[in-house]
């Protein structure tokens, strides 16, 4: 009797810790798919590149004439402040700017078709790296962002778009990122390797980095900016002579 007893036991135990196994394994896959939900969800509302900021823009622009040459200025706050500061520069000229503030080569590289190829234009400046350094999307990789430039240009060029390289501005440190310490190097670093590939691809280099950068400290000269990090006014009096003589000659 014992015997038939302790097996019904032990069948009652297995049963229950099957059923238990089965319920932890249960409420896991709940759980997993609960984060993989809620990571989906965040993805799909999370717009990286943003691509929304100049879609109304882009899609107002009527379509390239023949005679038409159109020049774009792809950039971040740098760009963006430029076209705000200066307005009538971009107006007079007939260039386009496409600056978002905060944003990092992986950025323009992700809008590069939305803001650049799909306007058709004859030409596009690139403006990139301060904010990579600055790591506002990541750890500062030189590969990485270097690698990106690249790739536009290689868009660019795809697209039967020519293409003018600048240099990152002059930046000794970043007051939204205080932990880097070393800005200094890591700009002078990757303008020279940007001025290298656009000198080894004969894509024209404008640099705006030697006219503006105090030689003491590496910093951007306080008579063109206010915050060591974006230009003032006279910032883009300096910047305007030195691009549009160079953008009229590829337009």
């Amino acid at each position: 009797m014992s015997f038939f007893i302790f097996v019904a036991n032990s069948c009652t135990n297995t049963n229950l810790n099957m059923k238990k196994k089965n319920l932890n394994q249960y409420l896991l896959l709940i759980l997993i798919c609960s984060v993989c939900f809620a990571g989906e969800t965040y993805a799909q509302k999370k717009d990286f590149g943003n691509l929304e900021r100049y879609a109304k823009d882009n899609a107002a622009l009527p379509p390239v004439t023949k005679k038409e040459k159109r020049v774009v200025f792809l950039g971040n706050s740098i760009t963006e402040g430029w076209v705000r500061t200066h307005p009538d520069f971009f107006k007079a000229n007939g260039y386009i700017g496409r600056g978002i503030g905060g944003q990092t080569s992986y950025q323009f590289l992700l809008r590069f078709r939305e803001d650049v190829i799909k306007l058709s234009p004859s030409l596009v400046v690139i403006n990139a790296g301060t904010n990579d350094v600055a790591e506002n999307t990541g750890p500062y990789n030189e590969d990485y962002t270097f690698g990106n430039i690249v790739s536009m240009v290689e868009l660019a060029k795809a697209n039967h778009i020519k293409v003018i390289l600048t240099s990152v501005l002059p930046a000794a440190s970043f007051k939204w990122n205080q932990a880097i310490t070393d800005a200094p190097q890591k700009i002078e670093a990757l303008n020279a390797r940007i001025e290298a590939y656009a000198k080894s691809n004969k894509i024209p280099f404008v640099n705006y980095y030697g006219p503006m950068v105090v030689s003491a400290d590496k910093s951007l000269n306080s008579a063109y900016t206010q915050d060591g990090v974006h230009p003032t006014p006279a910032g883009y009096d300096v910047m305007e002579r030195l691009i549009k003589a160079v953008v009229e000659k590829e337009r």
